[in-house]
């Protein structure tokens, strides 16, 4: 995957990164390439358990939590965009797109990693940062940069989708399948880098700690160990 060059991730919450790119990110810090990472909120709505993660602090938590995560990662280019987070219906103030707009001028990337039009779990903040990702490309990236949309396999969605329905993650239609063939990213991730991810992403505790005690040890390495994406679009 070293032909993804300078890499800038469009993300809604703090640890979307982790689940989706975390593997991706870390081998490009690996191999000396630039990784960016944008986050639209601190996940301020994001609380799993009030009494011990009251949203009236979550924002802090979650800011925490991500910047642990990307220090691990070794990513060290991130930035807020410090937009308001609600719920899963409540999509992004317009204003964030100028700054996304903004931050692809400005970086370059030749590839963008973010949500399709679905976001993955058909929350409307997911689908807010990939459309503004995708109309940034269009309007301020450079020719022969790309926007990659994440996305799963058949194999991954029959083996984990069940898995997480009793966290209500999956809305219906939700994640969209991909067969292996037609993704344009496909990183199995090796061991090493693997292991890298699950301790990055265990840093985000108030959104993953139960679901981990919950399903395993043995089943969360096997579920983080690929990350797909299918081609957005690419800028001419």
């Amino acid at each position: 995957m070293d032909e993804l060059g300078t890499i800038l991730g469009v993300w809604a919450h703090p640890d979307d990164e982790a689940y989706l790119s975390a593997g991706l990110m870390a081998r490009a810090v690996r191999n000396g390439s630039r990784v960016v990472c944008v986050t639209a909120t601190r996940g301020e709505g994001g609380s799993m358990d009030e009494e011990r993660w009251p949203s009236a602090t979550m924002g802090g938590v979650r800011t925490a939590e991500l910047e642990r995560c990307l220090a691990i990662l070794g990513v060290d280019e991130h930035t807020w965009l410090d937009l308001p987070d609600i719920d899963m219906d409540t999509g992004l103030p317009d204003e964030g797109y100028a700054r996304v707009r903004e931050i692809v001028a400005d970086v370059q990337p030749d590839t963008i990693l973010t949500f399709g039009p679905d976001g993955m779990t058909d929350h409307a903040a997911h689908k807010d940062v990939s459309r503004w990702a995708t109309q940034a490309l269009r309007e301020a990236g450079k020719p022969g940069s790309s926007v990659h949309h994440a996305t799963v396999t058949p194999e991954w969605a029959e083996e984990f989708v069940p898995i997480w329905e009793p966290f209500n993650v999956f809305r219906p239609g939700t994640p969209v399948v991909t067969p292996r063939d037609e993704l344009s990213i496909d990183y199995r991730l090796p061991a090493d880098i693997n292991d890298l991810k699950v301790k990055a992403i265990l840093e985000h505790e108030s959104q993953v700690g139960a679901i981990f005690e919950a399903v395993g040890e043995d089943v969360w390495w096997r579920e983080m160990s690929t990350e797909s994406f299918r081609l957005g679009e690419e800028k001419r």
